[in-house]
C-alpha cells in the first residue's frame, strides 16, 4: 500500500507531462486556443519554427547551463567546507552573488563580441545566473550535517573522503536537491531572454509577438514555458521529498 502510495504522484506527474508533450505537437490545438483567447488575431501561430522545435531548443538550453552550474557549483560547495578550503567560503560567496545580481540581458551584451550570437553566451548567462542556489544549498546541507557524526565517522577509521560520501553527502543531499531545483526553474523562464541573440527557444515567439504586436506569438512562447516550470518544479519537488523520506 505504502508503494502504491508513493508511486501515485508520480504516475500523475508522467501523465500530466504526456498531455503536454501531446499538446506540444498538435499545431491545430494551439491554434485553436489563441483563436478563442484572441479572436481578432488573424496570424496566431509563429512561423518560423514549429513549437516541438522551440521546446526542444529551450530544453537544450535549460538543460546545458543547469548541468554545468551542478557541475560547478557542487564540487565547490564541497570544497570550500572543507578544512583547506573554508578560508575561500566568503570569497566564494561573493563572486556567486554578484553572477546571480548581473542581469541576463547585460551578460549577453558582454558574452556576444567574444562568443558571438547563438546558444553559448545564453548558455554562459543563465550558468552565472543559476550556480548561487546550488551553491548556497550545497554550504548548507554539508554545514547541517552534525559535528557528532562526522567525529564518530572518523573515530570509526574513515577517511575523510569516505565520511563525505557516506555520511556528509546522503544527509546533505535533500538541500543540495532543492538548490537545483530552484536553479532549473529559474532557468526555465530566464532562457527565454536567450532568443534576442539567435538562441532560440520558447523566448523567439515571445520576442516576435512584442516586435510584431501580436499577442498571439507572445502566448504561444509564454505559456509552455511557464507550463513547463510548472511540470519540472514538480518533478523536483517529488524527488526532493523521496530523497527527504529517504
Amino acid at each position: 500500500m505504502s508503494a502504491q502510495r508513493n508511486a501515485g504522484p508520480w504516475l500523475l506527474l508522467a501523465a500530466a507531462c504526456g498531455l503536454f508533450a501531446a499538446a506540444a505537437h498538435a499545431p491545430g490545438l494551439w491554434a485553436w486556443l489563441l483563436g478563442l483567447l484572441l479572436p481578432g488575431e488573424h496570424v496566431l501561430l509563429y512561423p518560423r519554427a514549429p513549437l516541438p522545435v522551440l521546446l526542444g531548443e529551450h530544453l537544450r538550453l535549460v538543460g546545458l547551463s543547469s548541468s554545468l552550474a551542478a557541475a560547478v557549483g557542487i564540487p565547490l560547495g564541497i570544497a570550500v567546507t572543507r578544512r583547506r578550503g573554508r578560508e575561500f567560503l566568503p570569497v566564494v560567496d561573493d563572486l556567486a552573488a554578484v553572477g546571480q545580481t548581473l542581469p541576463p540581458v547585460a551578460v549577453l551584451a558582454l558574452a556576444v563580441p567574444v562568443l558571438g550570437f547563438g546558444a553559448r553566451p545564453a548558455v554562459l548567462a543563465l550558468f552565472l545566473y543559476s550556480v548561487l542556489p546550488i551553491l548556497r544549498n550545497t554550504v548548507a546541507g554539508l554545514e547541517a550535517v552534525a559535528p557528532d557524526l562526522v567525529e564518530t565517522a572518523s573515530a570509526l577509521g574513515m577517511t575523510p573522503w569516505q565520511t563525505l560520501r557516506q555520511v556528509e553527502l546522503p544527509l546533505a543531499l535533500p538541500l543540495i536537491a532543492s538548490g537545483l531545483r530552484t536553479s532549473v526553474v529559474i532557468n526555465i523562464g530566464t532562457a527565454t531572454v536567450g532568443a534576442a541573440i539567435g538562441a532560440g527557444g520558447l523566448g523567439a515567439p515571445i520576442i516576435a509577438g512584442l516586435v510584431q504586436h501580436n499577442p498571439a506569438f507572445v502566448l504561444e512562447g509564454a505559456l509552455p514555458a511557464a507550463a513547463l516550470a510548472l511540470l519540472a518544479d514538480a518533478c523536483l519537488g517529488l524527488a526532493e521529498k523521496t530523497l527527504q523520506r529517504g
